[in-house]
């Protein structure tokens, strides 16, 4: 069987790692699915996904080191076009997609684990695809 939803997501901030745990756990639950798995997937270019702890520190030190290693002030040949080449360049650092397991009709995460959406081009309206694939 399989379940395929969207999902919106709206940032506030340029830079900006958002939770979208429940979200994606209202997606699973809504299924009826209840052994599998769960795809979820980002339709932007400048946007990536990411398993892991929310904690704020932890959050501020992923933006720092993403900014770090490619800066927004650059000599980017894309940003003759839109001025946003650092938010595409970060994302590719990052990933489009990601797989959770499902059991028992939840997410199958660790118990620091969360599902995060890195936006590097906002504050923006974001659409993610998520497919619920099981029994």
């Amino acid at each position: 069987m399989v379940h395929t939803s969207n999902i919106e997501v709206s940032t506030r901030k340029n830079k900006q790692l958002v939770d979208i745990t429940s979200k994606v756990e209202q997606v699973v639950s809504g299924s009826g699915i209840k052994e599998g798995m769960v795809l979820v997937f980002a339709t932007h270019t400048t946007t990536g996904l990411l398993i892991n702890e929310r904690e704020g520190g932890l959050l501020d030190d992923m933006e720092s080191v993403l900014c770090g290693l490619v800066p927004s002030a650059g000599a980017y040949l894309h940003d003759r076009v839109d001025n946003n080449a650092a938010s595409h360049i970060q994302s590719v650092l990052l990933s489009a997609s990601l797989t959770v397991p499902v059991g028992s009709g939840k997410l199958s995460l660790g118990t620091w684990q969360s599902i995060l959406l890195a936006e590097r081009d906002g504050p923006r309206r974001r659409t993610l695809i998520v497919k619920v694939i099981g029994d």
